[in-house]
């Protein structure tokens, strides 16, 4: 209300000193001046710039009568009329300033949030969720199953049994648990539709993992029909939840432009979400290597891609306690890393380690440094013993040594934190093409620690990590490609390399066991494996369903069926780059001889499909 008296003021003083000083306009008769105050006007305008408003003031007419300029000077009483006729016009565009400045108030008052316009929080809201005895009971039976699966040799019957047994006492992190391992009938006995009934029953709660199996069916006509629409919205209702592999679902799915609009920004918000919870759960040794192991390779080499065979195994062994020190040190990686058909064993790994060290071996001695540095379930950490190792291995000028060294006294691990003997020994390291040593001088650079920031040189080292894999390298470039530090930003490299670091995840073990199924003949369980792992983007999953569909050992798919979902995911496959998949599709073009058309799919797939479906099905996206 004060605005709108000063304006009314400041309009009149301004007029009135005007008039006072050009005199008042001259007329002839009274009609003259009832045609001039007629058309007599005001004219203001409003402008919008840049989010506020500017008031354009037009000039008033010249009031006076050219017309005659003979006449005497109007009286007192006419001068009044003329004022007051003038005031009249100015009330009148004052008033519609006034209702202006009104609805833009009313416009900035209804879109303002007030903290103090919130309602009240109901009671229930403010205290801690009260347990009933048998949810107490459900919840501890959950917690010691899951801490038996997060063994590294676990026994998963009977933490599945616990699990079974919480999910029936309405546990639904339990239930969840139990539904995958229905679906992928692993180690449970395979039942989709048990699954699928389970899943539905943890979306009607809003639980994320619900959304993403729901999402997972639709999307593949597992249990259900297709249908892409339903399949997006339980992902996206899944990724709102916090599900990692929703995420990573819709996170390609963008990426890719499979039933969406291609969108390299929402990509990158997905894929980063799950970068940022792989990173996270990275160790100083790295974690366990996964295989990714093609079966359309391992077929055409006799099985022998990336499996060791157990004959080859007990050779080493047996050279091992013989006391080769190649093979303990070959066998205590393995043990340590696992893959290539052998477990994860850290008593294993600390009993090679051992002998190599005790034989003078330098990277025995610096493993032994990380198994200790780590610790695990079955290995208590030390650092004085992880420093020790790691201090004999560096006098014999050993990389991992002078870089678990480094590590130490840069987070001050059983010593003193001191970043210039960390970045002494870390260049050591990376001098002799260290992957940690790398990655950690790029860490140094990067946040400035011990030496000046230096961006250019971080990515440097990064870069160098990145060649040899490092998963933290991966995920460190593209924080800067996608913050644009240090270097111009990119989109699509920042999501490239996002992408590559979420699919380094714990569940790339499934990888793993989908092979395993397949060598133990479970086709069925071994397909949903790769189907889910294909969702989420995995290239060698997409090849691998699509080499199982295609040769027809699939039993839950008609022929017909299996081979169009084997052109879908050899579509999908070509598109990130596998050779064999965009040979096998250029083929079926006719552009290459009909015999290796016959080579890769067998003369059952012409039958079914004309180069109009191919393209149909490539170009539309139709499982």
């Amino acid at each position: 209300m004060r605005y709108k008296t000063l304006l009314l003021f400041i309009f009149i003083c301004c007029e009135i000193s005007s008039e006072a000083l050009q005199g008042p306009p001259e007329k002839n008769t009274k009609n003259d001046e009832e045609e001039t105050s007629k058309n007599t006007e005001f004219v203001g305008s409003f402008e919008d710039r840049d989010g506020a408003t500017a008031i354009h003031i037009e000039s008033a007419p010249d009031l006076s009568n050219e017309r005659d300029k003979t006449k005497d000077k109007i009286s007192e009483r006419d001068i009044s009329d003329a004022v007051d006729l003038f005031m009249l016009d100015q009330a009148k565009v004052i008033e519609k300033m006034v209702q202006h400045f009104d609805m833009m108030n009313a416009l900035q008052e209804s879109t303002a949030f007030e903290v103090e316009d919130m309602p009240d929080l109901p009671k229930g809201a403010l205290q801690e969720k009260e347990y009933t005895p048998e949810e107490l009971e459900a919840n501890k039976i959950y917690d010691t199953a899951l801490a038996m699966l997060n063994k590294t040799r676990p026994d998963k019957m009977k933490a599945y049994q616990l699990l079974i047994e919480a999910s029936n006492k309405r546990n639904l992190d339990a239930t969840a648990m139990v539904a995958w391992a229905k679906l992928f009938g692993n180690p449970l006995k395979q039942d989709i539709h048990f699954a699928k009934q389970m899943f539905q029953e943890l979306a009607d709660v809003g639980n994320p993992e619900g959304h993403m199996g729901l999402g997972f069916l639709y999307a593949t006509g597992l249990a259900v029909n297709v249908s892409q629409p339903k399949a997006l919205i339980h992902y996206t209702f899944g990724a709102i939840g916090g599900n990692t592999w929703a995420q990573m679902a819709l996170g390609y799915r963008y990426w890719s432009g499979n039933t969406v609009a291609t969108s390299c920004e929402k990509a990158l918000d997905f894929y980063r979400l799950v970068a940022d919870k792989v990173s996270q759960g990275v160790t100083f040794g790295g974690g366990a290597a996964i295989q990714r192991i093609r079966l359309l390779d391992e077929v055409e080499n006799g099985y022998t891609s990336g499996i060791l065979d157990n004959d080859l195994i007990e050779y080493y062994q047996l050279l091992a306690e013989k006391g080769d020190v190649q093979a303990q040190v070959g066998l205590g990686q393995l043990h340590y890393q696992g893959g290539r058909g052998v477990d994860l064993d850290y008593q294993k790994a600390l009993h090679y380690f051992t002998q190599a060290a005790n034989a003078g071996n330098a990277m025995a001695m610096a493993y032994l440094g990380k198994i200790y540095l780590d610790g695990s379930d079955e290995i208590p950490a030390s650092n004085d013993t992880a420093f020790k190792y790691f201090k004999k291995a560096s006098d014999l000028n050993n990389p991992v040594g002078l870089s678990g060294l480094g590590l130490m006294y840069l987070y001050g691990k059983g010593v003193e934190k001191d970043y210039t003997k960390a970045h002494h020994y870390f260049l050591l390291s990376a001098e002799q093409g260290w992957v940690d040593g790398q990655l950690q001088l790029g860490n140094m650079y990067f946040n400035g620690l011990g030496v000046k920031k230096d961006y250019k040189m971080a990515n440097k080292y990064f870069s160098l990590a990145s060649q040899s894999g490092h998963v933290l390298a991966y995920y460190n470039l593209a924080q800067m490609h996608a913050q644009g530090t240090g270097m111009l930003r990119s989109c699509p490299t920042a999501v490239e390399l996002f992408k590559n670091v979420a699919e380094r995840g714990r569940w790339g073990e499934l990888l793993m066991q989908a092979h395993s199924d397949f060598r133990s003949r479970r086709y069925d369980e071994s397909f949903v494996e790769y189907a889910l792992l294909a969702e989420l983007g995995y290239e060698v999953a997409q090849s691998n369903a699509a080499f199982l569909l295609d040769r027809g050992e699939v039993p839950m798919f008609t022929k017909e069926d299996a081979l169009a979902r084997a052109l879908l995911y050899w579509g999908r496959a070509a598109v990130q780059g596998y050779s064999a998949a965009q040979v096998l599709l250029y083929s079926l073009s006719g552009c290459l001889p009909t015999h290796f058309t016959h080579y890769f799919l067998g003369n059952t797939f012409l039958q079914f499909f004309s180069l109009r479906c191919l393209f149909f099905l490539l170009f539309c996206d139709v499982p």
